[in-house]
């Protein structure tokens, strides 16, 4: 598998995290970076730093529709398209409000859909591409508390797998990024989102402490943003890429856990968020 060489790359969320780190890495080795964020002065150091950026806003088709359009213009091809953009949503799922859920989707599933969908027609034009799509170990893995964040990660594996299908005889490939946890921003406005839980009014207000757990739990130990995006794109950027890139902290252990039969799995991260306290 040879290395890939001066690729024009559009990538998504790159406000922070792994889309920022991604941004610097695939500059600092040759590649042509377009760095993209809903607020353009969020990413205004990488534009010092000599990295193209854009807006793009994955909820908004206009936006997308500009962007694309924009790197096309400036490039005249677009090699790779990172689907980074992301957002999480904590809680007890029958407790969440349900905006916050359908918030979630619409970013993580339906943005990333719009994005591959404004780039296809530019790749599949050029008879190549290659679609990395950044899902979850969470989506192989349920987890309490965080079930509306693993139900669209789910759904982002699935849908590349069918894409990957669509794709092939076009000459794109597709990626599918299994993170574990990386060190992001991710989880900072995660105690203003759960605090209605810590309330008599929820039903889990004992259990508040496990909800608090998982929602900052993807930050515990977390791997460097920046060694991520290096393995990244020593991994993904080859010649023949493979189907599925797991790294991070947990990105091992927590597809194992997914193996164990059902009723194993669900009283260990019961136990662990304290939702076996609950039981009469």
């Amino acid at each position: 598998m040879t290395p890939l060489a001066n690729q024009v790359v559009l990538i998504t969320g790159c406000s922070t995290g792994i889309g920022r780190a991604l941004a610097n890495e695939l500059k600092d080795r040759g590649h042509r970076p377009f760095a993209t964020a809903r607020r353009l002065d969020s990413i205004a150091d990488l534009t010092e730093r000599g990295i193209e950026t854009l807006q793009l806003d994955v909820q908004d088709p206009a936006s997308i529709v500009e962007a694309v359009r924009s790197v096309r213009a400036r490039a005249g091809r677009i090699d790779v398209l990172v689907n980074n953009a992301g957002q999480n949503v904590f809680g007890p799922l029958l407790e969440v409000p349900l905006e916050h859920v359908r918030t979630t989707f619409d970013v993580n599933v339906l943005g990333l859909l719009a994005v591959s969908q404004a780039v296809f027609p530019i790749m599949a034009e050029q008879r190549s591409g290659l679609l990395v799509n950044v899902g979850s170990v969470v989506g192989i893995c349920p987890t309490p508390f965080a079930g509306g964040y693993c139900a669209s990660k789910s759904a982002v594996h699935m849908l590349s797998e069918v894409i990957r299908m669509e794709v092939q005889p076009f000459g794109i490939g597709v990626v599918v990024v299994q993170p574990g946890g990386v060190k992001s921003s991710i989880t900072d406005g995660a105690d203003r989102q759960i605090e209605q839980f810590r309330s008599d009014a929820s039903r889990y207000h004992s259990v508040y402490a496990g909800i608090h757990q998982r929602a900052h739990a993807s930050q515990d130990g977390p791997m460097a943003a920046e060694d991520f995006a290096r393995e990244l794109v020593r991994q993904a950027l080859v010649t023949v890429p493979p189907r599925v890139v797991r790294l991070g902290t947990g990105s091992e252990t927590l597809p194992r856990l997914a193996e164990l039969p059902g009723e194993q799995r669900d009283s260990l991260l019961s136990a662990r968020y304290g939702l076996d306290t609950l039981r009469p």
